[in-house]
């Protein structure tokens, strides 16, 4: 998107993942599959587990060959939607450093998510397929088209007409992420979509 600190994504369950595996392997162009080691922290003076929905995450990444250092701050509708969130993230070259600094500012670690991402690019969308320990399989969709100005909410419902177009069949959504299903299974508010 051109503005780079605004992410727009949807997170979901599908019923068949075998119509999209074809479509991405016919029209998407494959990036690469990496595993990725999230540990997700929260400073001691401002709980961010505290609030519901969780809007605030800070995360160091080891994917790799790169390590980063990601903030992001969900934007929720009235009913507990998510559409979009503002988005902060560098490269690091020294992950056990960088949580030396985080636990010395008093950060401590909430959760780790680890998973396997399997990434394509198809026209506006860089689509991933994840295997997350724990939690099982998802699809993510982020919007990376160059459009000023555009409606997040509108961009997520295109995301999903695209995966009913293809047959996926029955679309779980979540709007809370893989720390917050990790952190609280009981509390998630799935939204199903036929």
């Amino acid at each position: 998107m051109a503005n780079n600190n605004i992410e727009i994504e949807i997170q979901v369950n599908i019923e068949n993942s075998k119509p999209l595996l074809e479509f991405l392997q016919e029209n998407g162009k494959f990036k690469k599959e990496v595993r990725q080691i999230d540990d997700y922290f929260s400073p001691v003076y401002e709980d961010f587990l505290s609030k519901r929905p969780v809007a605030k995450w800070l995360r160091l990444r080891n994917a790799g060959e790169h390590c980063f250092i990601n903030y992001k701050n969900w934007h929720f509708t009235p009913e507990g939607k998510s559409h979009y969130c503002d988005e902060f993230e560098t490269k690091i070259s020294d992950l056990d450093k960088a949580k030396k600094i985080l636990e010395a500012l008093n950060f401590k670690i909430i959760t780790t998510v680890d998973k396997t991402r399997k990434i394509w690019e198809y026209e506006n969308y860089e689509i991933a397929i994840d295997s997350v320990a724990g939690l099982g399989d998802f699809v993510e969709i982020e919007y990376i088209g160059q459009e000023n100005n555009i409606n997040p909410e509108e961009v997520t419902a295109k995301m999903i007409s695209f995966l009913k177009k293809i047959g996926v069949g029955k679309i779980t959504r979540n709007h809370v992420g893989y720390p917050f299903l990790l952190l609280f299974p009981d509390e998630v508010k799935y939204e199903i979509i036929d």
